[in-house]
């Protein structure tokens, strides 16, 4: 290769590796809004805030334009650079990735539309318990999924897949309490389902933040580790593993 093929080759290198970084930036900044919009509806319900609640149903429009605009960025990089091997599973992780972020918009929707209903029946406050313990442990698991999509960090990764069993513990566990509760009370029946509902939308954005972490794991690691039970993980072979 003479030095005006070489040179021009470091330029293209240099302006596919801008263009991976630049699909990955994009994905943190939707991730960041998704967070925030997972915050405001959960914010929404306890503070009796009808109107943080219309604008997180508002705001999700803008969670499926990043969708749809990091999706394009992508089928432009599969088309042009044809990656292969861990910049080809970079590309794919992040399709998979904003995928599952805008369910997770669309989750934080969910909550907000029955935060207001619940807020404009005042039916009290029943299960709000519950929906702040969840909402804190499953906003924790975005935030770090997120933090370990950026850093690549399989560690992490692993330890939220762990995670989900705990809130798919403690989803099972509120809505066990909540059943007791309308069965014992049948005028609180409407109330409790509305709840209800948003501690399912919880559960799912655990869920999500799950398959988050789970995609770490095969960008860093080359395996694919959905639908595996989380204790038949091998955490050590799968730290150790070279991609």
């Amino acid at each position: 290769m003479d030095i005006t093929s070489e040179s021009h080759s470091q330029h293209i290198s240099r302006q596919f590796n801008h263009e991976l970084e630049e699909i990955k930036t994009h994905l943190m900044a939707m991730g960041g809004l998704v967070e925030k919009q997972v915050q405001d509806a959960v914010g929404a319900l306890l503070e009796s805030d009808s109107q943080l609640a219309e604008r997180v149903v508002e705001n999700d429009r803008a969670v499926n334009d990043m969708q749809i605009k990091i999706d394009e960025e992508c089928t432009q990089v599969l088309a042009r650079r044809q990656p292969t091997a861990s910049d080809l599973r970079l590309v794919l992780a992040v399709i998979r990735a904003a995928s599952d972020l805008e369910r997770i918009g669309d989750e934080a929707s969910k909550i907000a539309r029955n935060a207001i209903e619940l807020i404009g029946a005042d039916n009290g406050h029943r299960g709000f318990v519950e929906v702040r313990m969840i909402s804190e442990h499953v906003r924790r698991m975005v935030r770090d999924s997120l933090t370990s999509f950026a850093r690549l960090d399989t560690e992490l990764a692993l330890k939220l897949v762990y995670e989900d069993d705990v809130v798919d513990s403690e989803y099972g566990s509120a809505m066990r309490s909540l059943m007791t509760f309308m069965m014992e009370d049948a005028r609180s029946i409407s109330a409790v389902l509305g709840v209800m509902w948003i501690l399912r939308a919880l559960e799912r954005i655990g869920d999500h933040a799950n398959n988050l972490a789970e995609y770490v794991v095969y960008l860093v690691k080359g395996l694919d580790i959905r639908h595996t039970d989380p204790g038949d993980l091998d955490e050590a072979t799968i730290l150790t593993r070279k991609s």
